[in-house]
C-alpha cells in the first residue's frame, strides 16, 4: 500500500493484543462484530499514528484505509477525517467533502468504537446549525444498528452545546422500535439520556417519569446511572 496511514497503522501491529481485541469487540460466530479482524494496536497508539499523518492523508488513502479488513485501519481513516473536518473551519467545501465520504462509507463503520468515536465530531458538528432530519432518518430506519447507532450518539455534540431536544426525541424513535432492542442500541440511548441529565436532571426525571416502566431494561439502568441509589432503586 502507498498509504502512509495504512502502513504506519500495519507497521504498530501486536499479534498478542489482537488476540484480546477479538475477544473484547466480540468477534465470534454469531457476535455482533463477527468476522472482524484486528491486528492488535490500541486506541492511544493509533491515535499518534493519526496526529503524524493526517495532513498528508488524501481521501484516496482514506478510501484506501476505511475499506480495509483491519479493524483498527478503519479506525484510523474515521480519526483522520475528524482531523481533516476540524482543521477545515471555514472551508466549507472540505467539510462537505468529509461528511459525504463518512456517509457514504457506513458500511465500513461496524463496530461500537468506530462509531462513537466518529460520529458526534462529524455528524454532530456538521448539524449544529443546520437541519437533523438526517439523525432521525438514520436512527429510524438505518440498514445496520450501527447506524441506528450513529443516530443517537451524533447527539452528544447538541448536547454539549446544551441543545437536548434531540436526544429526547431521537430517544423516543428507539422506544417504539420492536422489541428486544439489541443491547448495544439500548446502551447508547441510555449513555446520551444520562448526558443529557447532567445538563438538566430535572428534565431527564420529568421524561422517565411516563415511560420508565416501559422501557427495555438495560436503556433504563444506563440512563439512571448517575442518580442516587434510592432513586435507582425506585426507577428499577
Amino acid at each position: 500500500m502507498n498509504s502512509k496511514l495504512y502502513n504506519e497503522i500495519l507497521a504498530q501491529q501486536d499479534a498478542g493484543q489482537a488476540v484480546n481485541l477479538s475477544r473484547f469487540f466480540k468477534t465470534g460466530k454469531g457476535q455482533y462484530g463477527e468476522g472482524d479482524k484486528f491486528l492488535g494496536v490500541k486506541v492511544p497508539t493509533t491515535r499518534d499514528v493519526v496526529k503524524q499523518c493526517w495532513q498528508e492523508t488524501s481521501f484516496e488513502d482514506l478510501e484506501t484505509c476505511i475499506c480495509s479488513e483491519y479493524h483498527e485501519i478503519r479506525l484510523a481513516a474515521l480519526l483522520t477525517l475528524v482531523q481533516i473536518f476540524k482543521h477545515a473551519k471555514k472551508d466549507r467545501t472540505l467539510q462537505q467533502q468529509s461528511i459525504d465520504f463518512y456517509l457514504t462509507h457506513t458500511e465500513f463503520i461496524n463496530n461500537w468504537d468506530l462509531v462513537d468515536l466518529s460520529c458526534y465530531e462529524l455528524l454532530g458538528t456538521w448539524l449544529l446549525d443546520k437541519d437533523r432530519t438526517l439523525l432521525y432518518d438514520l436512527a429510524r430506519d438505518g440498514k445496520t444498528i450501527w447506524e441506528q447507532r450513529i443516530g443517537m450518539v451524533s447527539t452528544m455534540q447538541f448536547i454539549r452545546h446544551d441543545q437536548l431536544d434531540d436526544t429526547y426525541a431521537i430517544a423516543e424513535i428507539f422506544l417504539t422500535k420492536p422489541q428486544p432492542l439489541h443491547d448495544l442500541l439500548q446502551k447508547a440511548v441510555g449513555w446520551l439520556l444520562r448526558e443529557a441529565g447532567k445538563r438538566d436532571e430535572q428534565r431527564l426525571k420529568d421524561w422517565l417519569s411516563t415511560r420508565h416502566a416501559t422501557m427495555p431494561r438495560t436503556m433504563l439502568r444506563y440512563a439512571i446511572e448517575k442518580f442516587k441509589e434510592e432513586e435507582r432503586k425506585r426507577y428499577l
